[in-house]
């Protein structure tokens, strides 16, 4: 059988997200989810919405959310390529995400996206503002695929 992409609603890629993702909750909004389907089986899904960083968010980039698999050989790099001809189609210039050093980015580069650079980590908290952080705060890869 061959990967088919389907269109998700948030809550059902929310839900794939709380069963299968590693390190990362559901997110609260988006612009679209996509899923990756075998046959009738969602393996895999992908969130996209506007950028988590404000200096990206210029109205013309998109950025991965969450990309989460239950290990489905391909899921990964098809739905990075799914996400960014989507996000051209509706006339976005450039749709980027973040990676943790340890994952490699094998499946965004049999996708043809192209490694940024590595960008800071950090907490949210500040001494004023204390918060208590539920996510890596390690510096990540930033990838980009533009139109």
């Amino acid at each position: 059988m061959k990967l088919r992409s389907v269109p998700l609603p948030l809550d059902e890629a929310n839900a794939f997200v709380a069963q299968h993702h590693r390190h990362h909750k559901p997110v609260i909004g988006h612009k679209f989810s996509i899923g990756a389907a075998l046959g009738e089986k969602i393996v895999g899904i992908v969130i996209v919405g506007r950028p988590v960083s404000r200096m990206r968010d210029d109205g013309a980039t998109l950025e991965v959310t969450r990309l989460c698999t239950d290990g489905t050989k391909n899921a990964c790099s098809f739905l990075y390529g799914a996400a960014a001809r989507a996000a051209f189609a509706l006339g976005f210039s450039r749709i980027g995400t973040y990676t943790l050093p340890e994952e490699g980015g094998a499946s965004l580069r049999g996708a043809g996206w192209k490694l940024i650079g590595e960008r800071g980590g950090g907490a949210w908290g500040r001494q004023d503002r204390p918060r208590v952080d539920k996510h890596p705060t390690q510096g990540k890869l930033l990838w980009e695929a533009g139109a």
